[in-house]
């Protein structure tokens, strides 16, 4: 996906905020004006997103040698933080509008949520191919809240023109908050794990280290480390033992190591320290421990 896309949303969020804005204070609705604060809070999640996107596509330096992939992640960290304080404020004026319903223009409602829901609709389907970057899924995920947010108003206010019953709205707008905050949470969680340098969740020490025991005169595997880069990028250092030979064949095993795990785990950044085999350990084994041929 181009960082132009995120460029066009942020156009057209600003102008759905000061729609919603004129919608709020002409239909005397503060729902409406609550979600005008929801979708304004999106301009910087795009900016911060689209920044991210192009920092991704930088090359890397001497300063960053890895290159600018977890801008993105670091993104979609910062997206998500704001998401949860966000739903926290939207699910404390909720109970509030449930203590002390307000009276509103329910056409007013209707008509600027359509509005909203067609805006925040058209870029929930513009960013759904990106679903799988978790830069992107933050500001899906911040998407799909608001255009939840506009159906359950255009609901909300159909329902109270019908019945008089005001605590609708603030009752849908606590359930909206709530789906939001655990979305955001799955995000802070994954998020967090690749800034930390977890490992994939897809894949297992243990079976990569077997998968690397397979190579010929491979007869040990130690210290193997996996992490992401983001932006599905990985990478992966390890301690391989083999019998003592020539350069040419260490570099013949080096190659034949490399090309299984990128094929087989889709790992791109391998660094493989060659150790003879026979030589006793002088350090402890981390993750996970020396794997030997049966």
């Amino acid at each position: 996906m181009r960082p132009s896309v995120l460029a066009w949303a942020m156009v057209a969020t600003l102008c759905l905020v000061v729609a919603e804005v004129f919608g709020g204070i002409l239909g005397h609705s503060v729902a409406l004006l609550n979600d005008a604060v929801h979708n304004l809070s999106d301009v910087p999640a795009l900016g911060i997103s689209w920044l991210a996107m192009r920092w991704a596509e930088r090359p890397a330096d001497s300063e960053r040698t890895y290159g600018y992939h977890r801008a993105g992640t670091l993104a979609a960290f910062t997206n998500a933080f704001l998401l949860v304080l966000l739903a926290l404020w939207l699910g404390y004026e909720a109970i509030q509008r449930l203590r002390a319903p307000v009276e509103v223009v329910e056409s007013w409602m209707i008509w600027t949520s359509l509005a909203a829901l067609l805006v925040n609709g058209g870029i929930t389907l513009a960013l759904v191919r990106g679903h799988a970057d978790l830069n992107l899924r933050s500001i899906l995920m911040h998407n799909f809240g608001d255009a939840l947010s506009n159906i359950a108003i255009i609901a909300g206010a159909v329902i109270m023109s019908y019945t008089n019953a005001r605590w609708i709205d603030p009752l849908l707008g606590l359930a909206i908050g709530l789906l939001v905050l655990y979305s955001s949470f799955g995000i802070l969680r994954e998020s967090t794990h690749v800034l930390l340098e977890g490992r994939p969740r897809e894949m297992r020490i243990e079976e990569v280290a077997r998968a690397i025991l397979a190579v010929e005169f491979v007869q040990e595997v130690h210290d193997v480390h996996i992490w992401s880069l983001g932006g599905g990028h990985n990478a992966m250092s390890c301690h391989a033992r083999i019998p003592d030979m020539h350069m040419d064949e260490c570099e013949k095993i080096l190659a034949a190591i490399q090309k299984k795990v990128a094929e087989k785990f889709g790992i791109e950044h391998t660094t493989v320290q060659l150790e003879r085999a026979g030589l006793p350990a002088v350090s402890g084994y981390v993750m996970p421990q020396p794997l030997r041929r049966g």
